[in-house]
Order: structure tokens, then C-alpha cells, then sequence
């Protein structure tokens, strides 16, 4: 089975499996693929790094790589980590190389947010402790500017949507609930950018960042991003496949502003959308 592992035949719940270390739990579904899985665009491709200075450093984050690692692989070994780089990982790597220093002599990179594996876009990490705890406290007061770009099946009006989200809506998958009590308020802000004759384009505007919550407001809302295998919409107790012919996720995240830590200079930056969305894009434009 390591030979396996490591010639990227495994899979274990479609996740393509590179740790022969990983143990497999009660009820889990193990594949193996008639062929070697590809290794991802995500980890083939070089970094586009927007901004760098001795306290922030600003990332285009592709699909397909997690921002950061889980907590549980926090311990692995260097080689074990080099089987599935993180966002994390491989920015360290590219600033050794663009600052022509060893990675142990760069400071560490700091989390202050992420977005999910599937999601590309604009990515901060702090690079100092007073960045940490000035861009830390900028999240906690929703000051941060992040706009997202999803493209959802149908009809959808521009809205607020707030609800208090919590990790299991019943069904093991995180939801909204109606007990305050319970779990953390969660405001989406959503504009219509664009009708197409089938979809609709959308700015979602996050004023609170809970996990994977624009995926869980506009599924709630009876219309899940395109792409979406998690969050979808249910007719009853019926999950209803997506048919939207979305290469991945459709969830970018095309936006991000806050004040530098240091300075106090309000920073922006745009990001446009890659190359596999864009395209599906103008092919549902085309009549």
C-alpha cells in the first residue's frame, strides 16, 4: 500500500491520499485509481505574492491547496509535510527563495485568517507578533475588507443575510440555527454583479468570516455556489446534486483591504478571476 501512496493511486473519501502515516477511521471510503492522480495546478505553479514588508505578506492563493495546516498534522516531519505543501508552507518557501534566505532564518508566517481549500484569492499572513495581534484585533472588529465572487444556479435578489451558524446543524455538516445560544452570528452582505440567463453572479461582502460561511448562507438561501459538493440544497431530506457543470467551487475571494499594523496606511488590493473560472464564465455568456 505505501508504494501506492506514493505513485498517487489512494484515495481515501475522494481526497487523494499522499501520507502512508495516515490511519483511516470507521467508515471512510478507500479508492484505488486506475491510474496516478496528477500532481495539482495549485502546487506546480509559482506564487504571485502582491505585497511583502518586514510585517505582512500578501498572497494570490490558487484552488486547490489548504491555506494552512490542520492541527493535526502539526507535528509531521518535514518530508511528511513536503507530500502535501500548504499555502503556508510553499509562501515560506518562495520568500527563502525571493529573499535569498534560508526558511529558518525568515520569521515564521502568522495566521489571521484563510479561506477554504476549493476557494482561491487574496490571502494575508503577519509576519511579525505586532502584526498578529493589530490585523487579529482589524478581523475581531470586521473592519477588513473582503469581498468574494460566487456564482450561484438561478435567480437571487441582493440581501443581508444573518444567521447564527453553528459545526453541526443536525446532520454532522455546520449550519444555521434559530437558538442564539448555540453557536456565533454570521452577516453576509450579498450584490448582484451579474444575470445570466441560468445563474447569477454575486459580491458577497463578509462582514463576520465564520467557516465556510457564504457556502452555508447562500445554500440556506435555496441557492448553493455552482461547483458546491458540501453545502447543497435540499428538496426535504433529498440533497440535490449539483448540475452546473462548474469545473470546481465557484468562490473567490477577489477583494482585501485592512490598515497596515505598523504604519497605519490603509492597504487594497483586487484580485481578477483565474483562468478556470473566467472560462466557464464566458462560456455561459455566450448565446
Amino acid at each position: 500500500m505505501r508504494r501506492f501512496i506514493a505513485q498517487r493511486y489512494v484515495q481515501i473519501n475522494g481526497e487523494l491520499c499522499l501520507d502512508p502515516a495516515r490511519r483511516v477511521k470507521e467508515g471512510e471510503t478507500i479508492t484505488i485509481l486506475k491510474k496516478p492522480a496528477p500532481v495539482p495546478a495549485a502546487h506546480r505553479e509559482e506564487l504571485n505574492i502582491r505585497h511583502l514588508d518586514n510585517d505582512v505578506v500578501v498572497v494570490e492563493k490558487p484552488s486547490g491547496i489548504n491555506t494552512v495546516r490542520h492541527p493535526a498534522e502539526l507535528q509531521w516531519d518535514e518530508r511528511r509535510r513536503a507530500l502535501s505543501p500548504t499555502l503556508q508552507d510553499r509562501l515560506q518557501q518562495a520568500l527563502s527563495a525571493k529573499l535569498q534566505r534560508p526558511v529558518n532564518q525568515l520569521p515564521r508566517l502568522r495566521i489571521v485568517h484563510r479561506i477554504d481549500k476549493e476557494t482561491s484569492g487574496l490571502v494575508v499572513f503577519a509576519r511579525s507578533p505586532i502584526a498578529e495581534r493589530e490585523l487579529g484585533r482589524q478581523f475581531h472588529a470586521h473592519s477588513v475588507v473582503r469581498h468574494y465572487l460566487a456564482l450561484v444556479s438561478g435567480f437571487l435578489l441582493p440581501q443581508t443575510i444573518r444567521s447564527v451558524l453553528v459545526r453541526d446543524r443536525g446532520d454532522g455538516r455546520r449550519g444555521s440555527t434559530d437558538n442564539p445560544s448555540l453557536g456565533k452570528e454570521a452577516v453576509t452582505h450579498v450584490e448582484v454583479v451579474e444575470r445570466l440567463s441560468d445563474f447569477t453572479l454575486l459580491s458577497c461582502h463578509l462582514e463576520t468570516g465564520r467557516t465556510h460561511q457564504i457556502r452555508i448562507h447562500l445554500s440556506e438561501a435555496g441557492h448553493p455556489v455552482c461547483g458546491e459538493k458540501v453545502y447543497m440544497k435540499r428538496d426535504g431530506d433529498t440533497r440535490v446534486a449539483d448540475a452546473s457543470g462548474c469545473p470546481r467551487l465557484f468562490l473567490h475571494a477577489a477583494e482585501l483591504g485592512f490598515r497596515h499594523p505598523a504604519t497605519g496606511q490603509e492597504l487594497h488590493w483586487t484580485m481578477p478571476l483565474p483562468a478556470d473560472l473566467a472560462g466557464y464564465l464566458d462560456k455561459l455568456r455566450k448565446p
